[in-house]
Parts: structure tokens; C-alpha cells; sequence
């Protein structure tokens, strides 16, 4: 079976819907573990479904590198295929990484690689953008810059506000995390074969231009 760690920060309504769809006997893949950097309540729902979960708490560590290096035994212990990050708001360390990557991948709140980082939505309102969306991303070494795995528009309607839009956001990242969870265990989507995301693509092509 198809095993997958999660990893989050707060309510983990992402992580739900995700032990719902693997609860099913017909999805591919398997949720084993549920890790957080914090006290979330996410892990109840962990605890609802007989979910094992591991807490690595950031403010317990002297610095993001050692944090990182006991949330990569700690994942360690479980093995999985896949690790998923819901709603963790760290940016993990290099060396997390180094470790699981391209078995790794975030769900972000916009259409990549428009308006990355944590106030995705917020600043897509800031803009006065009149569409945003939700992506599924493999992370990499930037922030919300890895490849993109899936991505869906979401309009912005008028009135909206940061809650109302994320509302909206939350049901169709659900459903693209579920989706690629289920092609990655079935072998219909291979991390390995990705190609890079925009973002990453402009800057390598900088990077080759500043080449002497």
C-alpha cells in the first residue's frame, strides 16, 4: 500500500479531507502519520481515524536547522512514499528537502506562481486581482517555487474578503490534493519526471544569464 505523512500547523481541513478519500477501500493510498510543528487541532481529526501523530515543536529548538533535522527522523521512523504539507506554515529547512523531495508536496491557496507565500489570498485581493486559484506543488528549495503538480482557477467575486475568498479556495485545493495524492500512488503522475515550474524556470534562465 501507498503510504502517505502529513504534515500541518492548525485546523488540518485539508488533512480531513484527504483520511476521508483514504478511507475509502478503493483509494490507492494510505495516510500513516500526522506530524505538526506545534499543538494543532488538526490532530484530531488524526485521532478520529486512528491516525498515529508526532509533535516536533519549532519553539523547542534553537535554530529552523535542528528543528528540521528531528522532523527528518521523525519522518524517518515512518517511511512513507509521500509527504504532504497542509496548512504546515514553516518553510522547511534544506536539508528536509534535500531528504524527501520530489516525494514532497505543499497545496497553496493561489495560482502559481501568482502571489506565493503565507498570504496568498490576501495578497491576491491587495492586487485587485479578479481570479486567483489553488495549486498543488512538489516543494523544492524556494518558497512555493517547486514544480506544479496541479492547479485550478477561482474567481473573485465582488465583496469578497480574505475569509470568504479562502472559503471558496479551500474546497478546490481539496479536491486537486486528493486527485494527485491518488495519481502519484497509482503511478499516473511521476514525481520523478517533473518538469520545472515557471518561477523556477525564469530563474534558472537569470541565473544563466549572470553566467560570464
Amino acid at each position: 500500500m501507498f503510504t502517505v505523512a502529513v504534515l500541518i500547523s492548525g485546523t488540518g481541513s485539508n488533512l480531513r479531507a484527504l483520511l476521508e478519500a483514504a478511507a475509502s477501500a478503493d483509494f490507492p493510498a494510505r495516510v500513516i502519520v500526522v506530524g505538526a510543528d506545534r499543538e494543532a487541532e488538526g490532530f484530531a481529526h488524526a485521532e478520529a481515524f486512528g491516525i498515529p501523530t508526532f509533535l516536533v515543536a519549532y519553539e523547542q529548538f534553537d535554530s529552523r536547522a535542528e528543528w528540521g533535522s528531528e522532523l527528518t527522523e521523525q519522518l524517518a521512523v515512518w517511511n512513507p512514499d509521500l509527504v504532504v504539507l497542509s496548512g504546515l506554515m514553516r518553510v522547511l529547512p534544506p536539508a528536509v528537502v534535500d531528504a524527501w523531495s520530489p516525494r514532497l508536496i505543499n497545496t497553496h491557496p493561489a495560482y502559481l506562481p501568482e502571489f506565493p507565500g503565507a498570504h496568498g489570498v490576501r495578497d491576491a485581493l491587495a492586487a485587485g486581482a479578479t481570479e486567483t486559484g489553488a495549486t498543488v506543488h512538489i516543494v523544492d528549495s524556494g518558497v512555493d517555487t517547486g514544480p506544479i503538480l496541479a492547479q485550478e482557477r477561482v474567481a473573485v467575486l465582488a465583496g469578497d474578503d480574505e475569509h470568504r475568498l479562502h472559503d471558496r479556495i479551500k474546497p478546490v485545493e481539496r479536491r486537486l490534493l486528493i486527485d494527485v495524492v491518488r495519481r502519484i500512488a497509482t503511478g499516473d503522475l511521476d514525481l520523478s519526471s517533473t518538469v520545472p515550474s515557471p518561477i523556477a524556470a525564469r530563474r534558472d534562465e537569470a541565473s544563466a544569464l549572470d553566467t560570464p
